[in-house]
């Protein structure tokens, strides 16, 4: 394979390693469209413009966004939602370019200097505590340095994962370990419901007397409600995920995002 065509398709590319292309990633896309497996007008991110730069440099004929693969918007960022974050660290995992930060049961947030708007980190998050942002201010543009270091991000963190599937090479290890995040985030979601609303309960009640308490318990169902349908939309995003793609391309769960001007 032509390893210099390919970096040089990778360059013309915006480096969101959003898979709305239905590849994992800018470069695996860049193979693909080398290897004539993909078409240039795959690419939401980029665009009409990014279609034209991919026209010219590889001598093709110009064609508009293919719409089956999304269409081109704004740039957005994520934006935890602070008050919501269990601290799951599902999101962290999901983040393509290292671009979220956090620890186990702590608030992460997200750097949006590297938030390329994937959307990606939406969809796993078993409280809905993301949303998709316009992005203002410093953060509206995306350079060519911000697409070089999201590629290097990328690169580093692909990486940094080969080298935990080969320090664990059991069948299936990566996939428990994926299921056993979902499985612990459900349960810690729970917990905080559960603890949020009894101590509100216990509080409200020590200082009001037990109409009100009555009233916190209502609330404390009310909270273990609205985590349950959080549940029920990230599962039914992510059996939306896995829905074929055209053209025969592996789709990337993600893009479930909620859009907010």
């Amino acid at each position: 394979m032509n390893e210099a065509l390919i970096d040089s398709i990778d360059a013309v590319l915006p480096q969101t390693q959003c898979a709305q292309c239905g590849y994992a990633g800018c470069k695996p896309y860049a193979a693909a469209i080398a290897a004539e497996q993909a078409d240039i007008d795959q690419c939401p991110p980029g665009g009409d413009a990014g279609i034209h730069n991919l026209a010219r440099l590889l001598g093709r004929e110009y064609k508009p966004l293919n719409p089956a693969y999304g269409r081109e918007k704004p740039r957005r960022i994520a934006v935890v939602l602070e008050d919501l974050c269990i601290g799951c660290t599902l999101c962290i995992q999901a983040c393509p370019v290292d671009a979220i930060i956090g620890a186990p049961k702590q608030m992460h947030t997200v750097l949006t200097a590297w938030c390329t708007g994937c959307d990606l980190c939406v969809a796993p998050c078993p409280v809905d505590c993301i949303e998709m942002r316009l992005a203002t201010g410093p953060d509206a543009g995306w350079s060519e340095a911000q697409a070089a270091a999201a590629r290097d991000r990328f690169e580093s963190r692909n990486a940094r994962l080969a080298r935990a599937a080969s320090a664990n090479p059991l069948p299936g290890y990566h996939e428990t370990a994926h299921e056993t995040a979902h499985e612990t985030a459900h349960e810690t979601a729970h917990q905080t419901a559960h603890q949020t609303a009894h101590q509100t309960a216990h509080q409200t009640a020590h200082q009001t007397g037990p109409g009100t308490a009555r009233h916190a318990e209502d609330k404390r169902a009310a909270i273990k409600a609205t985590i349950e349908a959080a549940f029920v939309r990230a599962r039914s995003r992510r059996a939306a995920s896995l829905e074929p793609r055209p053209l025969g391309a592996t789709k990337v769960a993600g893009n479930g995002s909620k859009d907010h001007a």
